[in-house]
């Protein structure tokens, strides 16, 4: 009988411990959040006394005490952090500084594309006008072309265009810039043509004074210059004078420019003046042409102009 009773005394000690430590954990918790209920109930105390209390209680008293005491520490960490949120407006500044000059620059040079393609189509709309005030002047059926190369060396000078058989054209026919007469069609495919210049050297035009109407033929040379000859010596000519075509032969209708006598000189037989002529046009400037397609006969040499032409060879 005794050692059953300390049997179940062990047994009842082993117990006793067990529900100790258990209970132990349970208050853990149970302190826990009794504290968190005491805290609510505090705060919800100070904010309804707050709320219905006076400007000047006790309450509204301590937070003007801790607002004034803590404002020194605003001020030095706001102090310590202005140069950080200074040096960040800065970039922030210079970033939009950099976009918004990216987009000027931009937008300048897009201004300056659309000024240099207006003042271009303004040029040659101007150039236009003026072979249609010359084509009008003179009465000409011609046809306007490009000019999309030229050839200036040695042994040519040329240029081509950018029309051909297939819009009528041939060889033989004249050309012209706004200004003067500059060629003539030498070969010719089926959207483009090559125009032989008047100062290449194997080109000649029937030209004539035009104040004292002394005929003669206007060659090219090696060099590009222009020079009339077979102008005898009986006839008036000056430095100044213009030269035009005669109309003789009819591939050129008359009176059309070519150039300025710059120099006149007696021939080495005494019996022409050898003629240095200045063109009108200059070679390197030619964009837009007029193609001379049809001469009326009213743009033919006179009977009379004819004959002196004959007087003059024979």
């Amino acid at each position: 009988m005794v050692s059953f009773s300390r049997t179940k005394g062990v047994g009842s000690v082993k117990t006793f411990k067990h529900i100790k430590h258990g209970g132990a954990g349970a208050s853990g918790s149970g302190a826990s959040g009794r504290v968190t209920i005491v805290l609510c109930v505090i705060s919800l105390i100070v904010f309804t006394l707050s709320a219905r209390e006076a400007p000047q209680g006790p309450i509204h008293t301590t937070k003007a005490f801790l607002s004034v005491a803590t404002t020194p520490v605003r001020q030095v960490g706001a102090f310590i952090c202005s140069p950080f949120t200074g040096l960040s407006r800065v970039f922030t500044n210079i970033t939009a500084s950099e976009n918004t000059l990216s987009e000027l620059q931009q937008e300048n040079a897009t201004l300056r594309a659309q000024n240099a393609q207006l003042v271009e189509a303004k040029k040659s709309a101007d150039r236009l006008q003026d072979l249609l005030k010359l084509k009008s002047a003179y009465k000409l059926q011609s046809l306007a072309a490009h000019v999309i190369s030229s050839s200036t060396d040695s042994w040519t000078s040329t240029i081509t265009i950018d029309k051909g058989s297939t819009s009528g054209l041939s060889v033989g026919m004249p050309v012209t810039d706004s200004t003067a007469v500059i060629g003539q069609i030498s070969s010719v495919g089926p959207n483009s043509a090559t125009v032989r210049l008047v100062s290449d050297e194997s080109s000649s035009v029937s030209a004539m004074i035009q104040s004292s109407r002394a005929q003669g033929m206007l060659v090219g040379s090696a060099d590009g210059s222009l020079r009339m000859t077979l102008v005898s010596v009986d006839q008036s000519v000056s430095v100044g004078d213009t030269v035009v075509t005669s109309g003789l032969g009819g591939v050129y209708p008359k009176g059309l420019p070519l150039g300025t006598v710059s120099s006149v000189e007696k021939s080495a037989n005494g019996n022409y003046y050898d003629i240095a002529v200045k063109p009108i046009s200059s070679n390197g400037s030619f964009e837009e042409v007029l193609v001379v397609t049809a001469v009326s006969d009213e743009q033919h040499a006179s009977a009379e102009e004819v004959q002196a032409a004959d007087g003059r060879k024979s």
